[in-house]
């Protein structure tokens, strides 16, 4: 799964990536956690002969999907995640899969390696970030919930898939990986289906990640600085790799 990740690049660093206008101001964000409002980028309207305006553009959702479908939150789990496997024929992202396909920028995310409880061993957290830095984008879908009373919500969660080998020591998934050179064919939802963009939900290349060993700091919300990625001598060393979750990672708001 991917619980929490990090986005520390500057509007101008965004923009040149992800082909948007540049953003407004905003701080480096080391530790984003589910319910916090996330940075996405989306497909715009297509823009008129002659614009120079972008096809893309960066908007603020939730993380943390909810179906459009669903009468109450509040009776309804959190998800985070979304498994690449079952996304376009699951209830809860079906139509997320099909008609609004994101991109998650990201500078790395946070997994944590759980030995089991006969191991005796704590718990380890990792950074994990690109090797050659930069940023990554993650594959995402989009909801926008709307109450009775007729306000609406942006929600987003992120596509996991199989751990590669790398990632495997820690953790059974990882967050898919979309390249630059496929941005708009995975935004695209007038054209490409869900069957058409499958191919792009592989892991990514074994050596396209850094896992660096952190201190349990991570686990708490309110701590939010740099130092969240400083590098710590592991307290437990993976001894087999994990098994996957059951099911797409579900938070509950309450």
């Amino acid at each position: 799964m991917c619980g929490r990740f990090s986005l520390t690049a500057t509007p101008r660093e965004l923009a040149d990536t992800f082909g948007v206008l540049e953003t407004e101001d905003f701080p480096a964000r080391y530790n984003i956690a589910p319910t916090q409002p996330i940075l996405v980028v989306i497909s715009a309207d297509r823009p008129k002969p002659g614009s120079n305006l972008p096809a893309r553009k960066a908007v603020l959702v939730r993380w943390g999907l909810t179906p459009s479908w669903v009468k109450d939150p509040r009776d309804f789990p959190l998800l985070i995640n979304a498994r690449a496997e079952t996304a376009a024929t699951k209830a809860s992202f079906k139509a997320a899969m099909r008609h609004r396909r994101i991109l998650i920028p990201a500078s790395g995310f946070y997994e944590w390696h759980r030995p089991s409880k006969e191991s005796g061993q704590p718990s380890q957290a990792y950074w994990i970030r690109p090797r050659n830095g930069g940023i990554v984008a993650f594959a995402g879908l989009m909801e926008t919930w709307a109450s009775a009373d007729g306000s609406e919500v942006d929600t987003a969660a992120i596509l996991t898939t199989h751990a590669n080998a790398r990632i495997g020591d820690v953790h059974g998934r990882m967050p898919v990986v979309i390249k630059p050179e496929d941005f708009s064919r995975w935004l695209d939802c007038t054209t490409q289906e869900p069957r058409d963009v499958a191919d792009l939900m592989a892991p990514a290349d074994d050596d396209y990640f850094d896992v660096i060993a952190v201190s349990d700091r991570v686990n708490k919300v309110a701590n939010v600085g740099p130092d969240l990625q400083a590098p710590v001598h592991a307290v437990s060393r993976p001894l087999a790799k994990p098994k996957e979750p059951p099911a797409d990672s579900q938070l509950s708001l309450f």
